[in-house]
């Protein structure tokens, strides 16, 4: 007996894998798309020019050199976290705690700077301070870590629960050390101590260089170390990694102790490079935005460094279109989310292909 069916007018199909080639026209169309639409919204609903819009823009960054080095140094702090968060989601562990660990760092750091500014030689003080820090997010990290290897707990929840329980210990110290202050200010004011030196004319000069640096590395690391493999081979199956001998929870304690050190690390730097002071919002959000930079990335160090400046390129022009123009942050924020959302949907378009059907009734035995 014969039966027909109808085929579906459109079918969604995983790619094997596409080609750089596929990756980049996609993305540029998105781009150009995302231009189009931001253009029919400035015209239509706030009445300026496109193009002037974009200029301005352009200028949040490019305008001046200290805004491009304001960018840079923004750009560290992202792009810092996005490589901590690479191993571990690279794992498919889901830490969404980056905020919590970075926070962690920035306390350590400054309660060194606190208590010791004034007694430790400088060597010894900024030693004190990365080892605090590190130690710090590395704790953090092995939590969540622990409970899932020996427990199977739900990471995801996990981690994010434990961002607010590393901000109110950051709020709880604050208050402490800022006594009858408003606020708790710079700290070490006065001496400077713990505060990095000035290269080039920034303090926050050595920040960027230990981002490249740790960009490289974690490259390497992820791709050609043994650990990476590992990482790789459980991020895949946790059933073939005990197949082939690999110690899962080993691996996901040991690739969670990094990804947490390496969020307190960069608390170190932002307290000691750039801010001088730790607040709850010192992490400023980082620890979200970069897992879309880790995401979009597919965990390659490299392409993180370029999105994570994309990023930054569309937060300062947003900031400068609001200016410029005195829009609200509402209107600035949704021309820079509207690139970012067709970025972001151009990713279904890389792993996955849409199939038109033309021929309409099939006929199946």
């Amino acid at each position: 007996m014969r039966a027909s069916t109808h085929e579906p007018l459109l079918r969604v199909v995983k790619r094997a894998e596409a080609s750089a080639r596929l990756k980049i026209t996609v993305r540029l169309i998105a781009v150009l798309l995302a231009l189009i639409v931001d253009a029919l919204f400035i015209f239509f609903v706030t009445g300026l020019n496109p193009a002037q819009v974009y200029v301005t823009m352009f200028q949040g960054t490019f305008s001046t050199s200290m805004r491009f080095s304001w960018a840079m140094r923004d750009l560290a702090s992202l792009l810092l976290i996005g490589i901590a968060l690479a191993p571990a989601f690279k794992m498919r562990f889901w830490n969404t705690g980056a905020e919590g660990q970075v926070l962690m760092g920035a306390l350590a750091t400054a309660a060194v700077m606190v208590y010791y500014g004034n007694t430790l030689p400088s060597p010894l003080l900024f030693a004190a301070m990365l080892a605090a820090s590190i130690a710090a997010g590395a704790l953090w990290g092995f939590i969540p870590a622990w409970f899932k290897a020996h427990f199977s707990t739900n990471e995801t929840l996990f981690t994010l629960m434990m961002n607010y329980v590393a901000i109110q210990l950051v709020a709880c110290c604050v208050n402490i050390w800022r006594g009858q202050a408003s606020g708790l200010g710079k700290l070490n004011m006065k001496t400077k101590a713990g505060w990095f030196p000035q290269i080039m004319g920034q303090r926050y000069t050595i920040n960027l260089a230990v981002v490249i640096l740790l960009t490289v590395a974690m490259y390497c690391y992820l791709r050609y170390s043994k650990h990476g493999y590992e990482i790789a081979v459980v991020g895949e199956s946790e059933n073939t990694a005990r197949y082939a001998g690999i110690n899962v929870g080993k691996v996901i304690i040991r690739t969670m102790i990094i990804s947490g050190a390496l969020c307190g690390l960069t608390g170190f730097l932002i307290v000691g490079g750039r801010d001088q002071t730790i607040s709850t919002g010192t992490a400023g959000g980082n620890g979200f935005t970069a897992i879309i930079v880790a995401w979009l990335a597919k965990f390659n160090t490299f392409t993180m460094a370029l999105i994570s400046f994309l990023l930054i390129f569309l937060d300062k022009g947003a900031a400068e279109i609001a200016s410029a123009y005195n829009l609200n942050d509402y209107a600035s924020d949704i021309i820079a989310g509207i690139i970012l959302f067709f970025i972001l949907g151009s990713e279904f378009f890389i792993n996955y292909k849409v199939i038109l059907h033309r021929g309409g009734r099939k006929e199946v035995c």
